[in-house]
């Protein structure tokens, strides 16, 4: 007898899968609007059209919702990952690094959402592990520029490459938020951003 799924079962297989993808959109919107805490299982079910049956048939509740979501936002890193792995000299890497990621993190639903992901993740250690080892991946890949660029003579030869590229992304982080309360667009503060890296990094 063959394993091989019947049509009708693809069919369906689908659309249970665009059902979850659905469901995941939703909360991301729930998240973005009225905050984690403030989001039940029902606002979120309401938002995707589903039933709530129909929600508990693809996550036991908000909390696993949410952890799915914080492993959809590696995803989200691959292009920053591919960024860096291209073989640009060291300061043209980050130079362009800076500039795609405080971009994408200055566009208020990323931030929001990532505030809500990284608060949970201080009290969820599932959520927890999820956070850290996206950012840890993100920072090694950064480390391997700025140990390229110190071997290469463009930037400074004593530097902690994991500590620098830490101090970096948080860098980057801090101006994203600042942008998304209103201080200033991020266009008026990317320049003056990517000096204060570049002069931290030089010999």
């Amino acid at each position: 007898m063959s394993d091989k799924p019947t049509e009708k079962e693809t069919k369906r297989d689908k659309a249970a899968a665009r059902r979850r993808e659905k469901i995941l959109e939703a909360a991301m919107m729930c998240f973005i609007e009225n905050g984690y805490h403030q989001t039940g299982v029902r606002d979120i079910a309401r938002r995707a059209g589903v039933s709530l049956g129909n929600l508990y048939n693809h996550f036991s509740g908000k909390h696993d919702v949410l952890v799915e979501i914080a492993a959809l936002e590696r995803d989200e890193l691959d292009p920053f990952l591919d960024l860096l792995a291209e073989p640009a000299p060291a300061p043209k890497t980050l130079d362009n690094f800076v500039t795609a990621y405080a971009n994408y993190l200055a566009k208020p639903e990323n931030v929001i959402l990532t505030i809500e992901v990284s608060s949970e993740a201080v009290r969820k250690p599932d959520i927890g592990e999820l956070f850290v080892a996206n950012r840890k991946e993100l920072t090694a890949a950064l480390a391997l520029v700025i140990t390229r660029g110190a071997d290469d003579g463009d930037f400074r030869a004593n530097l902690d490459a994991d500590e620098a590229a830490q101090l970096v992304i948080d860098l980057i982080d801090a101006s994203a938020y600042r942008t998304v309360l209103g201080e200033a667009a991020m266009r008026h503060v990317l320049g003056g951003l990517k000096d204060f890296i570049t002069a931290s990094l030089r010999p």
